[in-house]
């Protein structure tokens, strides 16, 4: 299997079932991420090594303006799309397989997890995994400890609070918070 055909499944929202060619090739995947994120995370690197191992670890280049601070999970990183000036801090974990696009300018706080893969409810199924993607606008603020599942999208300029667990798509321009997240004002004159 190549690295195409495994997106365009994913993308498309088709279940990976245990066991089967594509969920092989997603846990080489994700061994691949282990190595990449424990030479990321292992030591001390100048902003443009970070850079660098990001690049390689999602497989496309990142921008100048591209900022993290490690340590830094995912278990594939092939899935996940950047835009201009995004800042990840420190702790995030990105289960990227579903898909994982991030806009202009966004802020990603402390130990953030995206969750873009969902199993199976029935004890015969739970082997399966459901990919669905999270889509981060521009200029989004997600706070400290905030969790996204599969299947949101944020809208520009949100603003997510902190240990908020977002379970449906925010709108631009709002502030949402709470378990799960509930919008809590608007951030423009309505």
């Amino acid at each position: 299997m190549e690295l195409r055909d495994f997106l365009r499944h994913v993308n498309s929202g088709l279940p990976v079932p245990g066991g089967s060619e594509i969920h092989t090739f997603m846990t080489a995947l994700a061994h691949e991420a282990m190595r990449i994120t424990c030479e990321l995370n292992g030591t001390y690197h100048e902003p443009e090594e970070i850079r660098v191992l990001f690049s390689r670890l999602i497989g496309k280049p990142v921008d100048d303006g591209f900022g993290l601070f490690p340590p830094f999970y995912t278990d594939c990183g092939k899935n996940i799309t950047l835009g201009k000036n995004v800042f990840i801090n420190s702790g995030c974990r990105f289960q990227d397989q579903g898909g994982v696009r991030i806009g202009d300018g966004a802020l990603i706080g402390h130990n953030a997890v995206l969750a873009t893969l969902n199993h199976g409810f029935a004890p015969q199924d739970r082997s399966t995994t459901y990919p669905a993607p999270i889509v981060i606008g521009n200029h989004v603020w997600l706070g400290a400890n905030v969790t996204v599942i599969g299947g949101v999208t944020i809208g520009d300029n949100a603003i997510v609070a902190a240990g908020a667990v977002v379970t449906k798509d925010v709108p631009a321009n709002v502030i949402v918070g709470g378990v799960p997240a509930e919008r809590i004002r608007s951030l423009v004159d309505e």
